[in-house]
């Protein structure tokens, strides 16, 4: 489809007197050709001025905006590792603007860890931006900002149902309302980094990295929507200006503990939580602190604060043993 096409078709989506069954089945259909990186970013631009607009002003919009987040649905089970990963670069003084959910297709979503760790998740707007402005960490709650998502679940849980993938499993992190600068994102297939990367760089994210990991499985579970401490990660990383890169992250270029998928096992919000809790105050050392590392060592490379992934895993060792990263909590929970 066009660009025009597609935006139609989201707006025939949004229209109430439309059935569901045949929403589903244009969907359906949709995933079954292949959606394509203008067709996905046409929905994303459409439904993204749909949105909700924090008031940003341009001094905070121009100092850079980061946002750690995967689509979800590579049936892992870890723990919330991209937000424990936002936390470590929000304490380096990078601006983080969190977009998620509760959980959908796993069991504890970005909203539910984070607000069991103290953190509100239902700021007004305007508090949200001042809580980025002053504290550099805000969470922005998909559902106060998505108003016309309320017309799309019916038909994404008929999809659902059907067993059928649709467009709408790869959306939510294209739709962060705040628009970020920078975005480190986590696709569950590798043959997805690149077209994605492709769609976050015409919506005009100016620089970001779009991961798939191994788990190290041959079977089930085989990728994460985060690098990987079990294997390697496919990464496509693109500069606004200068086009795009793709590449292969070996983890056996870090120091690594040994580890298999069951070390990075994820619970309820609760268990999560105390996991964010225990790595965030470096009292946890062992492979889920790995992963941590290394995903925020990712997102400070993207936010420009140091100049490889390896360098950034050295800075987020040191923010964490430093108790820079813990004290950051503490400042958010208080700040509410």
């Amino acid at each position: 489809m066009s660009g025009d096409e597609a935006a139609a078709a989201v707006a025939c989506l949004l229209d109430e007197s439309l059935s569901v069954e045949t929403k589903a089945d244009f969907l359906s259909a949709l995933s079954q050709k292949g959606e394509t990186a203008d067709e996905i970013a046409a929905f994303a631009r459409f439904l993204r001025g749909k949105a909700i607009a924090p008031p940003l002003d341009t001094a905070l919009r121009n100092g850079g905006i980061l946002d750690v987040v995967g689509t979800g649905g590579d049936r892992a089970g870890t723990f919330n590792i991209s937000t424990a990963a936002a936390l470590v670069a929000a304490s380096a003084g990078v601006k983080v603007a969190k977009h998620g959910n509760r959980a959908v297709t796993c069991q504890t979503g970005s909203a539910d860890v984070i607000e069991a760790l103290g953190i509100p998740i239902d700021l007004p707007p305007e508090r949200a931006v001042s809580a980025l402005r002053d504290h550099g960490f805000a969470f922005f709650f998909a559902p106060l900002y998505h108003p016309a998502f309320n017309h799309i679940a019916p038909v994404r849980r008929l999809c659902a149902d059907r067993g059928q993938r649709t467009l709408f499993n790869y959306l939510g992190p294209l739709l962060n309302p705040v628009c970020p600068t920078a975005q480190v994102m986590g696709v569950p297939r590798p043959d997805l980094c690149a077209p994605l990367a492709r769609v976050l760089q015409a919506l005009g994210v100016r620089r970001g990295i779009v991961v798939c990991g191994r788990t190290g499985l041959a079977t089930g579970a085989m990728y994460f929507d985060e690098l990987s401490i079990l294997g390697d990660t496919t990464i496509a990383e693109f500069y606004q200006e200068r086009g795009m890169h793709c590449s292969t992250l070996r983890r056996t270029d870090f120091p690594i503990q040994p580890a298999v998928l069951p070390d990075l096992q994820g619970g309820d919000r609760a268990a999560n939580a105390e996991t964010l809790r225990r790595v965030l105050r470096g009292d946890e050392r062992g492979p889920k602190r790995d992963a941590v590392l290394l995903n925020a060592g990712a997102a400070l490379f993207v936010a420009d604060r140091v100049r490889t992934v390896a360098d950034g895993w050295e800075a987020a060792a040191e923010l964490i043993d430093s108790g820079r990263a813990w004290t950051k909590l503490e400042e958010l929970r208080i700040s509410r």
